[in-house]
């Protein structure tokens, strides 16, 4: 099967497309024909590795040919004798390993049933962005209906969900975004849009019960300035400097203990509720995915290396099959037919 690897940590152009060995699946695990997978910031930050002891770190800890890629969605192709929630020919999606190729292996535990009202683009963008999204602001938060609502980075993948996450639970929203993306922010719900270009929301005197920052361009005290007093700062991104992120982490570290507001730093966890759920929004119709552009899996670097520049209008979607008609045509030998 053809599949997208890398060998070494640095940009894009690490990344190959080769043939490998076809995965079996372990007694608990599903063998999953991709149909669609999605690009996230994760990908991107695996692949440089960082500094060079984190590189050295991952280098040690990972296997040497390394599989980017987490959102998958597709058919099952087989399953292990130890599983009893899915059969061949189920469309699934949820999380894996190596999702950047034409079949991966995962855990029956981190996939669920995909609705019949999605596409498995659709399905394929839900898992890391939609869950950060909805588990940032209902659970570390704790958005109630009313609450006055600031998403910084309301144009990304992250912030497209909670832009609409937030309007379905009856919060009053504003997203920060672009000048170029700004109308579409607006038309998936949120009621104001701050041009980050011309205005600093931690500057014009606004303030939030809530602020899910996707980007951390600000450091916590100046987030606080647009905080109500008891108002919660969910630090759900972080600038592409490592250096950076680890400072701004330690001082809403050492604020928090001293003021009224809260600083939360977070990480979506895996939950097949909350993936069913908003699984069921979008085919209800109460929560679109915002695909911004999609590549085959020949064009993995280059949907790496846009979602990488920081400019991505919602999700970006690798494509596999009969849905991935309006595709670019592969610039590689590794295309998919």
């Amino acid at each position: 099967m053809k599949a997208m690897v890398y060998y070494r940590h640095g940009s894009p152009d690490v990344l190959k497309c080769e043939e490998i060995e076809k995965p079996t699946p372990a007694d608990d695990e599903v063998l999953i024909r991709v149909r669609a997978a999605s690009v996230n910031p994760l990908d991107w930050r695996l692949m440089r590795g960082g500094p060079r002891i984190i590189r050295v770190l991952l280098t040690l800890l990972t296997p040497k040919i390394k599989r980017p890629g987490v959102d998958v969605a597709g058919e099952v192709e087989a399953v292990g004798k130890n599983v009893t929630q899915f059969k061949p020919g189920d469309a699934v999606f949820g999380v894996c390993k190596g999702a950047f190729a034409e079949y991966a292996c995962t855990p029956e535990s981190k996939l669920v049933i995909k609705p019949a009202g999605l596409t498995f683009e659709q399905a394929a963008s839900i898992p890391v962005a939609a869950l950060t999204a909805l588990q940032g602001l209902r659970d570390k938060g704790q958005m109630k209906p009313g609450h006055e609502v600031l998403i910084n980075g309301a144009a990304g993948g992250v912030g497209t969900f909670a832009v609409q996450i937030a309007k379905w639970f009856g919060a009053d929203v504003t997203g920060v975004c672009s000048t170029r993306n700004g109308e579409m922010v607006q038309s998936i719900g949120a009621d104001r849009v701050i041009d980050y270009t011309r205005e600093d929301f931690t500057q014009n005197g606004q303030r939030y019960d809530l602020i899910l920052d996707c980007v951390g361009n600000h450091p916590a005290s100046a987030c606080r300035r647009a905080l109500s007093r008891n108002g919660i700062c969910v630090m759900a991104g972080g600038p592409k400097q490592v250096r950076t992120m680890l400072v701004r982490v330690l001082q809403a570290l050492v604020l928090s203990p001293f003021v009224s507001q809260k600083f939360v730093m977070f990480i979506a966890k895996l939950s097949k509720e909350d993936l069913s759920m908003v699984g069921e929004l979008i085919a209800t119709g109460k929560v679109t995915p915002v695909i911004d552009r999609r590549y085959s899996l020949s064009e993995v670097p280059q949907a790496v290396g846009y979602l990488e520049q920081g400019h991505a209008g919602g999700k970006v979607v690798i494509t596999f099959g009969a849905e991935s008609q309006d595709v670019a045509q592969p610039h590689s030998r590794c295309s998919v037919a």
